[in-house]
């Protein structure tokens, strides 16, 4: 028999995690160096003895060693499990009117199952043949509208400046910024939160801060809009972030100055990386983020993913998303790591052409 009233959804799809050993991870999009001292010394000093109570409501430590880090009052951070559980309360918040949400068709794609999974009406805004983000498609009436910038899976950043015209022009609703990657190069809209009530930032400490597997997130709005999203977390789940997670991410924070330096040896490597896959004819566009998205040259890209892996390198393939689907995310790792990738794919493009020189005698 038939049950009754289940939900009907396709849900996410995130990258694998491999649990292999000795292998080359560049499919989600992790930190490549690990957390900082200051992390490690308050994991390992951290009371289990505290366990036994629930977590804070409010993560008040961390919340003013955000406003310390950043200069905004307290009171305008929320945090999360994750930028996940943000965004998803964001959703939950500010999108309720009958119109239809906008964001890009190739962006985080979480975007389009969260919309789906509440009923939110959406459409999904091409982007360029150049896979940028054009100002004057978010210009039209709508319902809100969420951007990541630095765009994923592209890696593309939209200039500040464009990104305010798009605010300006929609103050009515709420315009989300997803800023999972913006300490990799980009400027963040953290200045238009003075000017604008409906601008909400979201954040993570899954990217830079190296601490995806603790979980742990952040989103910044105007009074006005941290009022409705309190009510909503309130109304899920008041004790949505764990006292290890508070204690980690605070002194994440506190130590912010070993981040910058390994952000900036990420920023080296990407760029390093780059280059060198254009000069064996790769496109690569051009990236803001802690990854690349390539097109490779003289194999497929379902060739060189099958390779890579056999070699215990994991990257990520998009084969059902069909603008990029001849294309490889490939996150990136430290300089050795990334090293031995390049060399790896010069072996299959040597291959390649030595087969392509045997077939044709």
């Amino acid at each position: 028999m038939e049950i009754k009233g289940l939900r009907k959804i396709e849900p996410y799809v995130a990258g694998s995690q491999p649990a292999e050993k000795n292998i080359i991870k560049l499919n989600t999009n992790e930190n490549a160096y690990g957390p900082s001292p200051a992390v490690h010394q308050a994991l390992a000093s951290f009371d289990a003895h505290q366990l036994r109570k629930y977590s804070t409501l409010d993560q008040t430590a961390l919340r003013q060693a955000l406003s310390d880090q950043l200069g905004v009052p307290t009171d305008q951070f929320i945090i999360g499990n994750g930028s996940d559980d943000i965004l998803s309360m964001a959703f939950l918040a500010f999108f309720n009117s009958e119109e239809k949400i906008i964001f890009p068709d190739l962006t985080y794609g979480f975007y389009k199952v969260w919309a789906d999974l509440y009923r939110i009406p959406f459409r999904e805004v091409s982007l360029t043949s150049s896979f940028e983000i054009d100002t004057q498609d978010y210009l039209v009436e709508n319902g809100g509208i969420i951007l990541t910038n630095p765009n994923a899976p592209t890696g593309i950043y939209k200039p500040l400046d464009q990104v305010e015209e798009i605010v300006k022009a929609n103050q009515s609703v709420v315009v989300i910024i997803d800023e999972s990657y913006i300490n990799f190069g980009g400027e963040t809209a953290l200045p238009l939160l003075e000017k604008y009530d409906n601008v909400f930032i979201t954040r993570t400490f899954s990217k830079d801060a190296s601490l995806a597997g603790l979980r742990v997130g952040y989103g910044i709005g105007s009074p006005k809009l941290m009022a409705v999203i309190n009510a909503v977390k309130n109304s899920v789940n008041p004790y949505n972030v764990d006292s290890i997670a508070e204690a980690l991410g605070t002194a994440a924070v506190r130590s912010w100055d070993y981040y910058e330096d390994i952000c900036a040896k990420i920023m080296a490597t990407r760029d390093w990386f780059s280059q060198e896959l254009q000069a064996i004819g790769f496109d690569v566009l051009p990236s803001k983020t802690n990854f690349v998205l390539v097109k490779p040259y003289g194999v497929t890209a379902g060739q060189l993913f099958a390779y890579l892996q056999s070699k215990k390198i994991y990257v990520r393939y998009f084969p059902k998303v069909e603008r990029i689907s001849d294309r490889l995310r490939i996150s990136i790792g430290t300089q050795d790591e990334m090293e031995r990738v390049l060399m790896t794919i010069q072996e299959l493009q040597h291959e390649k052409n030595d087969l392509s020189l045997r077939n044709a005698r």
